[in-house]
């Protein structure tokens, strides 16, 4: 079998782990009104995926896939093809999701309350733009539909504050979203907040206003069984109290050396010393919210945050895949379609992994060729980002089609034409290089 039957077989693989009707889909959710260039849904997919999965400009994306025969698409018509797929993206997301999602949230969680997921991220473009962005969004956790999409510089950080809140939202987020202005800000706007924990950014205080010391509540705290107090922090304007909950359980000891080992290397790599409350810290799974008991008690809490509904595959695939790439920033819809198609990549990646598990442990096949029976996993600490690393590019690889070097080397002429920029006033940066050095 040639190297280009196996590209292809890959690609016939991949769209297994597809939901189903989602070539019908395209048509039905306008991703496919029209046929001109791009006549099915497979070769729609799979162009964008190209553009989502390897960072790669609308342009050049748009001249490999005229080159491998895929279709005969400019640039500008690519962009225009993924804003109208915004729809289609988002259901191809949702339903991967579903699959996956073996523990999902019970349903009453989702009547009381708006469950939202906000997260930013930081997007450095490659190639001659060099451009960097911070993107702030926010995912309702029923149906994964992006509510808020910000674009910023770098400089803007990550708060609570950027987001538009309604009464009844929960928002959930990680430690940079545990600051006063901005969880006073959702308060103010009758919603409610679960975040991770920060001690520096979050002084507590009883109900007396004297300081409390965190790390004497949780050291009282038996292995397996959560703690829930009562705290109050001060308003950031009046220095009023407001109450919350905070919510902890002591992590087991396989989990508790795995999260100081990454303290250690953060600061080893960062040259800063780190503190022994920090340490110390690292032993307790700590979140802060201001939810009532009689809306969630702390084992909903925990679990809700922990990931039994795939929270952490949202963040954590995603974030590693996200950072990269040239974001669209013409208009809303084409940027929320680029996160949309992010998250598709995410998810048939997380598929790829659960379906290698499997495979892995004999669920398929028991030939000693497909299964590394001999090979002792035991005997070092597996590294998941690695794995997960891995995965993401046997996906590329299976997107993006094989086209041989004697080929390009045959078309050059064409292709330097297909890649030429446009016609603009202001000088090319090589020649004002050059300038700059004659």
């Amino acid at each position: 079998m040639d190297n280009t039957s196996l590209f292809h077989e890959d690609w016939v693989i991949l769209t297994k782990f597809l939901p189903h009707n989602w070539q019908d889909k395209a048509q039905e959710l306008g991703a496919l009104i029209r046929k001109r260039k791009i006549d099915n849904a497979e070769t729609l997919l799979r162009v964008l995926l190209m553009y989502l999965a390897d960072g790669k400009s609308f342009r050049t994306t748009s001249a490999y896939a005229q080159k491998a025969g895929l279709c005969d698409i400019n640039d500008t018509s690519l962009i225009n093809r993924l804003r109208l797929a915004k729809d289609w993206l988002h259901w191809i997301a949702q339903q991967l999701l579903k699959r996956l999602n073996s523990n999902p949230l019970p349903e009453q969680a989702f009547k009381k309350f708006n469950i939202r997921l906000v997260d930013g991220s930081v997007v450095n473009e490659p190639g001659a733009t060099g451009s960097s962005w911070r993107i702030h969004y926010s995912l309702r956790l029923s149906d994964l539909h992006c509510d808020t999409f910000r674009i910023t510089t770098p400089k803007t950080g990550e708060s609570l504050q950027l987001y538009p809140v309604a009464k009844g939202d929960l928002l959930i987020g990680d430690r940079y979203y545990c600051r006063r202005k901005g969880i006073a800000h959702v308060l103010e706007n009758q919603g409610h907040v679960l975040v991770r924990f920060h001690s520096t950014s979050l002084p507590l205080f009883n109900r007396r206003s004297k300081p409390i010391s965190v790390l004497s509540l949780l050291r009282s705290l038996p292995d397996g069984i959560p703690g829930d107090w009562d705290v109050w922090f001060k308003a950031p304007d009046t220095d009023s109290l407001i109450k919350g909950r905070l919510c902890a359980l002591r992590k087991t000891k396989e989990a508790i050396e795995v999260s100081k080992k990454k303290l250690r290397r953060y600061a080893s790599r960062q040259c800063v010393k780190l503190r022994p409350e920090t340490l110390e810290y690292a032993e307790y799974f700590i979140k802060f919210t201001t939810l009532n008991r009689h809306n969630f008690k702390v084992e909903e809490l925990l679990n809700l945050y922990r990931g039994h509904w795939q929270i952490e595959l949202i963040f954590k695939r995603l974030k590693s895949i996200v950072g990269i790439g040239h974001l669209p920033t013409q208009n809303e819809a084409s940027s929320i379609s680029w996160l949309y198609g992010k998250m598709v990549i995410a998810l048939l990646t997380e598929c790829l992994y659960q379906e290698a598990e499997f495979f892995s442990r004999g669920g398929i096949q028991s030939d000693p060729l497909y299964i590394e029976d001999n090979y002792d996993i035991s005997k070092g600490n597996r590294s998941l980002y690695r794995e997960y690393e891995f995965g993401h590019m046997a996906v590329k690889q299976a997107i993006i089609p094989n086209l041989s070097i004697l080929h390009c080397l045959q078309h050059w002429t064409r292709i330097k034409k297909r890649l030429m920029e446009n016609s603009r006033r202001r000088l090319l940066q090589t020649k004002i290089y050059l300038y700059s050095y004659a």
